[in-house]
């Protein structure tokens, strides 16, 4: 069982997040650049005097995950998107996760109700010693009621101090996981709906990584950034468009980002994909797990 210091963390955090994902709600219109709505929703975290957990994603249509804008990213929200915004905050390591989607053409109502719903239904039997097996089973459930596909092959995460994927996932279709949830537990549920297949892929874009293994290399630049990186964002997610603050060279910068991948120094997060022309939703929330039932704490 964490300290009540540390829990006081992850609690701050998840209020503080549940006000700048209210607020970051009125960014979402047609024709908003996509660099300035992350741009401000992160501008917004740290206006809390905290640090976002991992760059804001604004995943669209049927990208499900991972995609952040790129740096002099020109793209705007256009009228048919689905969109959907994934944010974190970190409290002196204790971390809150949430997501919403915005249909944009107002023309994808189920898709979004039924990623709400699955969430909801999910949240509403989750308490200790429920499996996560089954919980999947539930949110698999709901989203085939509507008659779409829930995503098998993206899950909700357990969360710890500084561990934003700590190691027990939460599916999203039935499973024979066997993990039950525990008093003191902190989850992100996350249901991703879609009309596709219900299987995302790796794309070739990677625009957030994060610092694996810290070892020697050999080029300066990536001895530069590594520190930058080590000092700035430790082991959090951090987004290419960051590093091009701070070192303005894209080529110096992409030849840096390349060699510690290879070194295995950092890791790539691909942005995931549903098949060309569908549409993804998703809602996420943290979780408490408490004797009687749940905390939600980003609400």
């Amino acid at each position: 069982m964490m300290e009540q210091e540390e829990l006081d963390n992850f609690i701050e955090a998840g209020k503080i997040l549940s006000k700048v994902r209210q607020e970051s709600k009125s960014l979402i219109m047609v024709g908003e650049p996509l660099l300035e709505i992350a741009e401000t929703i992160e501008t917004m975290i740290y206006d809390e005097d905290v640090e976002p957990a991992f760059p804001v994603n604004i995943s669209i249509n049927e990208i499900a995950a991972h995609y952040t804008p790129e740096f002099g990213c020109e793209k705007m929200l256009k009228e048919t998107d689905v969109v959907k915004i994934d944010l974190g905050v970190s409290v002196d390591g204790g971390l809150a996760d949430s997501a919403y989607t915005v249909d944009l053409s107002e023309k994808n109502g189920e898709l979004v109700k039924a990623a709400q719903e699955a969430l909801d239904a999910a949240l509403a039997i989750i308490k200790p010693g429920v499996g996560v097996g089954e919980v999947g089973g539930i949110i698999e459930e709901k989203i085939r009621s509507y008659g779409f596909r829930p995503i098998s092959n993206l899950t909700g995460h357990m969360i710890k101090t500084n561990e934003l994927h700590a190691g027990i996932s939460v599916p999203n279709v039935k499973s024979s996981d066997n993990y039950r949830f525990q008093v003191g537990d902190i989850f992100a549920i996350e249901p991703f709906v879609t009309n596709g297949r219900g299987h995302v892929e790796d794309s070739d874009q990677v625009e957030i990584f994060s610092l694996y293994s810290p070892s020697p290399i050999r080029m300066r630049q990536s001895r530069q950034i590594i520190q930058h990186v080590l000092e700035n964002y430790g082991l959090a997610p951090f987004a290419e468009r960051w590093l091009r603050e701070k070192f303005p060279s894209k080529l110096l910068v992409s030849a840096a980002l390349k060699e510690m991948l290879s070194a295995q120094v950092i890791r790539g997060y691909p942005i995931l994909k549903e098949q060309t022309g569908s549409l993804v939703s998703q809602f996420e929330h943290t979780i408490l797990i408490e004797e009687n039932g749940i905390r939600i704490l980003t609400k």
